[in-house]
């Protein structure tokens, strides 16, 4: 639907029967979360991400982005694989495992930087980052993290795009993998919350380049209410990890600083109407370190989320090694 209702394309979780299914000119792309990763490739026509982020005997996920209307076109462009409808881009990558995580991920950004440049989406409104081992030690005898945010942070300063509200997560195996939504005509408002300091201004202790990323994305239409996604959040207040090894106090402080993020003074602050509250987030994802702490983490999170949201838990591990759980989500 276009107009003001609905602005971005909404996203839902399916089974892989239900995927295959759904399968049309609706779908934009589509995320499969299952137990093996690698490059995008096409299925049914479409742009598909397989993440290495499910366990043996777990069910799989699939994450589907539906198109907001019109013709949908799909396209390569230097290993990319994207589909876009006129009003909307969903765009997946890959880098791979590379003794130079840096690198490979400026080279990849700034293929991506290209494309929505040439494809005309300027508006690069939500990104997500997965990668294996990622708080390990590179070959370069860094975090695989640190590296790979120098080399993030050196393609959006070479093309001088905002940063948006992104994700950087653990997966199980099978390299670096990323995807991201772009827009063509609503303007994008970058929000940052005001219980924790910027990630562009972390200091030099959690790496030589901060992460470059938004708390979160609204994205504004001409008219009418717009949409807001949340980046992946966790147990951090200033910069400072909060409750090392207690999984259920990280919860809390987890969802505290999201409801301070959307609610309505903080919205109000960065020049939007009215806020939201837990309850309105949809499409939820929740990482957790450790296997063992998924039951009381779903719990605490389905407390205080809607039972109509799409909910998914992924075991792996997160961008610090003290955190142990990170949370996202979305507004229809």
């Amino acid at each position: 639907m276009r107009g003001n209702v609905i602005v971005t394309p909404p996203c839902t979780f399916r089974s892989a029967e239900e995927f295959a299914e759904l399968a049309g000119d609706t779908v934009l792309g589509a995320v499969r979360y299952s137990t093996a990763g690698g490059r995008p490739r096409w299925e049914h026509g479409l742009p598909v991400l397989p993440l290495h982020m499910v366990r043996p005997g777990e069910p799989e996920v699939v994450e589907v982005w539906h198109s907001e209307g019109g013709v949908i076109r799909t396209g390569e462009h230097q290993g990319l694989l994207y589909a876009h409808d006129g009003e909307v881009l969903f765009c997946a990558g890959w880098i791979g495992p590379s003794a130079d995580c840096g690198e490979a991920t400026r080279r990849a950004y700034l293929a991506a930087f290209e494309l929505v440049e040439r494809l005309g989406y300027p508006t690069v409104f939500r990104m997500w980052n997965m990668l294996d081992g990622i708080t390990d030690r590179s070959a370069r005898g860094t975090e695989v993290y640190r590296d790979f945010c120098v080399g993030r942070g050196q393609a959006f300063d070479e093309y001088g795009h905002a940063m948006p509200a992104s994700t950087g997560i653990g997966s199980l195996g099978d390299g670096v993998a990323f995807y991201f939504l772009a827009h063509r005509s609503h303007a994008a408002v970058h929000l940052e919350n005001p219980l924790q300091v910027p990630a562009h201004e972390y200091p030099e202790q959690y790496g030589p380049r901060p992460p470059s990323f938004a708390r979160a994305t609204y994205l504004r239409p001409e008219q009418g209410r717009g949409s807001l996604y949340v980046s992946g959040t966790a147990s951090i207040l200033d910069h400072a990890t909060v409750a090392p090894g207690d999984v259920g106090r990280q919860v809390q402080v987890t969802l505290a600083n999201i409801a301070a993020l959307i609610g309505t003074d903080n919205l109000v602050r960065h020049g939007i109407d009215g806020g939201y509250r837990l309850g309105d987030l949809r499409a939820i994802k929740v990482y957790v370190k450790r296997p063992e702490d998924v039951p009381l983490v779903t719990r605490l999170c389905r407390d205080e989320f809607s039972r109509r949201a799409d909910f998914a838990v992924f075991t792996v591990d997160v961008c610090r090694p003290d955190l142990l759980v990170e949370i996202e989500g979305m507004t229809p």
